[in-house]
């Protein structure tokens, strides 16, 4: 099974984000996070990850950009356990089942937009209507256009200079 994985580019969402997700998580779109919400009710930050963040499911951060990765069925497994339990702590699912039911669904639409090769970068879009929210997946493509992603920074060893 292939799903979405975290990744960070450069050090934006820890500063765009409440919470930012660490790289490498498991993700899933977390667009259930804002089902009851409005626009007005949400400050900056708040509506940053509405319009463009994918939820990490370890940290229950968010991520701008994701990347399709493999994924081995004992990690498909704790990832769905990891956001059985946010589902049941934070939004109050009624029971253990149910939430273990709602968050094998949330894998299982994350692993439906994962049907990319293995790298491909992905990003989300949301907007809120009067009817409900709607999301696009977008590809990041390659500048060659061969479905890839495109290179968009350079990394350049050196000394990790976070204090």
């Amino acid at each position: 099974m292939k799903l979405p994985r975290t990744l960070r580019l450069d050090p934006s969402d820890g500063r765009v984000f409440h919470d930012a997700a660490n790289p490498g998580e498991w993700a899933v779109t977390g667009t259930f996070a804002f089902v009851d919400a409005t626009p007005a009710e949400m400050d900056n930050k708040t509506q940053i990850a509405f319009r463009s963040g994918w939820l990490g499911i370890e940290s229950f951060g968010r991520s701008t950009f994701v990347q399709v990765a493999v994924a081995p069925e004992a990690e498909v497994e704790a990832a769905t356990r990891t956001l059985a339990g946010h589902l049941f702590d934070r939004f109050g699912a009624p029971d253990m089942l149910a939430a273990l039911e709602a968050a094998r669904a949330e894998i299982t639409h994350a692993a439906s937009l994962s049907d990319h090769p293995a790298g491909t970068l992905l990003t989300i879009e949301r907007e809120m209507h009067d009817d409900g929210i709607s999301e696009r997946i977008r590809l990041v493509p390659r500048p060659d256009d061969d479905g890839g992603h495109a290179t968009i920074w350079s990394f350049e060893e050196g000394t990790d200079d976070q204090s």
